[in-house]
């Protein structure tokens, strides 16, 4: 029996932060990807931007577009995305605001959990699944 699951792993000419860890980018399987978590740093030097809770969600969602771009997809192809606050007191609404403005279709589900840290020190980290 051969395996329907393809592993993907990108570099930074493809406008993808290069890993960090032993991980695929993305896994396909069927119509699915997953996409692993990605963390606010840039592609270009791997590491963290400057700024805030907006400035690191926004290189949050230009890391995640660049991965779905690879396999064909957007960021409107999101089916479940998963976000990970480090002060989920001070950064949930903020979050929300730049959010919204994420999606021209329907909103994905969500579950966004409050975290005591993340790698390389950033405030928020991303994953999701997106369908074909």
């Amino acid at each position: 029996m051969t395996s329907r699951k393809e592993t993907f792993v990108f570099d930074p000419a493809d406008g993808v932060p290069p890993q960090v860890g032993p991980f695929a980018h993305a896994t396909r399987l069927g119509d699915l990807v997953f996409v692993t978590g990605q963390m606010p740093t840039d592609p270009a030097t791997g590491r963290l931007v400057e700024g805030g809770i907006v400035e690191q969600a926004e290189q949050v969602r230009a890391n995640l577009v660049a991965v779905l771009r690879q396999v064909g997809l957007t960021f409107d192809d999101a089916l479940q995305v998963r976000v990970y606050l480090r002060n989920f007191d001070e950064h949930f609404e903020p979050f929300n605001e730049r959010y919204r403005t994420w999606f021209a279709g329907p909103l994905p589900a969500r579950t966004t959990v409050g975290v005591t840290g993340l790698a390389v020190g950033a405030l928020v980290e991303i994953d999701l699944i997106a369908g074909r």
